[in-house]
């Protein structure tokens, strides 16, 4: 953590957010205490930890990626204070672990009032939430912090002869902060852009080492190689790497299986930049030609993300895009004899029916930021109505981000053409909501199959 300081964009831009939580607050119940701990560290056996990475929610407000670390923000109706609860300095562990910040130099460097060593939360905790009216904390997420805030309720009633009060209301912090995560600012959309760049790069590698004969788990490491070649920290989701039939499969796992001469290659992979994930999916032919067969469903699937991708704007709900590519796909479908118009007797019957479901089972989109299923509600959130199915979808706005990935997957059986089977594909791009519409923000791969025919020839 010792490239932090206390000009950084990124510690800047959490200060305000910080500010922008405490006026929600404010706004809703006049003061409270938030506490929210960042992720802890997990053991993969003995002597080895998994790789760290921090709680997206915490990062989000603080910039800060160390373990063992708490923020605590206390709002009044007039103002608020940020306190930091963290790692104390260790000379011994940092020789084996790393730097630590350490609580003298983090009220500086992060634009924090206060902030103390870990071991002092217990002790301060019954102080902040006395005669606080609210607390803001994740609910029912974790059974230690559960455990912690049932003691440190309990410190405080014992006080109630003296005149302490302890909080009466519980709120949760995630609904808040996931609705100010769902709108990204400048420098976050423009750190997802460099990360599909990179990702970009990554998928032309693997198209370009591509031949038959090579194995899966060949391709991932390509990937890999790309995504820490170019400073992306990490992979934002387990990289899928599908040949032949296993881009039939939505979350297959690069395995040892071998690229066969004539097959698809589905690649879906992105990797993580400072906090922020991309996500990109290309289908590709291993040989370098499409076959008639896997060229058509690849043009039906393109035109189907197009129709989507003109649905991605201010005003459409984030189920338009979806809606305009099902329409594309099942067309794609009856127009190849996949459906049957026999068995449907309309193009609109089949969408009613969900005949497409057999080749086309997900979603066109999710959000994305901070994770690569990012949080944010999908529905409009709306008083009086009981369920999350009796909400209207959400509407777009400017300064969302969302896939949009349709795809179809044929699995052999008894009424599908022998030249379909195992066909799997899948596009999939990164789109910024823009004034107008939406900016691809991952298109240093292109989609266009002549284009990606000529890259993996070369």
């Amino acid at each position: 953590m010792n490239h932090l300081s206390s000009h950084n964009p990124l510690i800047v831009a959490c200060q305000q957010r910080r500010v922008r939580l405490a006026q929600i607050i404010q706004a809703k119940s006049g003061s409270g205490v938030v506490i929210l701990s960042t992720a802890e560290e997990k053991a993969r056996n003995r002597d080895s930890d998994f790789p760290y990475r921090h709680d997206s929610d915490f990062f989000y407000l603080t910039g800060f990626d160390e373990p063992g670390t708490t923020l605590v923000m206390l709002i009044q109706k007039t103002g608020f204070e940020s306190h930091l609860f963290c790692r104390p300095k260790d000379l011994e562990r940092e020789i084996w672990d790393g730097y630590r910040l350490g609580p003298e130099a983090a009220p500086e460097i992060l634009h924090l009032d206060a902030a103390y060593s870990n071991s002092d939360l217990g002790k301060k905790l019954p102080e902040f939430l006395a005669n606080q009216a609210a607390i803001y904390v994740r609910l029912a997420s974790n059974a230690q912090v559960d455990h912690q805030i049932r003691d440190w309720m309990s410190q405080v009633r014992q006080q109630a002869r003296g005149g302490t009060n302890a909080p009466e209301v519980f709120h949760d912090i995630e609904s808040l902060i996931h609705e100010m995560r769902l709108f990204k600012g400048p420098g976050e959309i423009e750190t997802m852009r460099q990360a599909a760049a990179i990702s970009a790069e990554a998928h032309i590698r693997a198209m370009r080492s591509c031949k038959p004969g090579k194995r899966e788990y060949q391709l991932e490491a390509e990937l890999l190689y790309e995504f820490r070649y170019r400073g992306a920290q990490s992979v934002a989701y387990n990289s899928i790497v599908a040949a032949g039939a296993n881009a039939c499969v939505l979350h297959h796992r690069a395995g040892s299986v071998e690229l066969l001469d004539g097959d698809l290659c589905l690649i879906d992979a992105g990797c993580e930049l400072n906090g922020y994930a991309s996500d990109i999916t290309r289908t590709f032919p291993i040989n370098g030609r499409y076959s008639a067969s896997q060229r058509a469903l690849y043009d039906i699937t393109l035109a189907a993300q197009e129709a989507a991708v003109a649905e991605t704007r201010p005003g459409k709900t984030f189920i338009d895009p979806h809606h305009a590519a099902v329409r594309v796909l099942t067309q794609g479908l009856l127009d190849e004899k996949l459906i049957k118009l026999s068995d449907v007797g309309s193009l609109d019957n089949a969408i009613e029916l969900g005949a497409y479901k057999r080749f086309y089972m997900h979603r066109t989109s999710h959000w994305l930021g901070m994770d690569v299923h990012d949080v944010g509600s999908y529905r409009e959130s709306s008083i009086n109505q009981q369920s999350d199915q009796e909400k209207p979808w959400r509407v777009l706005k400017k300064d969302m981000v969302l896939t949009i990935e349709p795809g179809l997957y044929i699995r052999p059986a008894d009424d599908i053409p022998k030249v379909f089977w195992n066909i799997g594909i899948r596009i999939e791009d990164d789109a910024v909501v823009t004034d107008q519409g939406c900016e691809l923000i991952s298109r240093g791969v292109p989609v266009d199959p002549l284009e990606i025919e000529a890259i993996v020839r070369s």
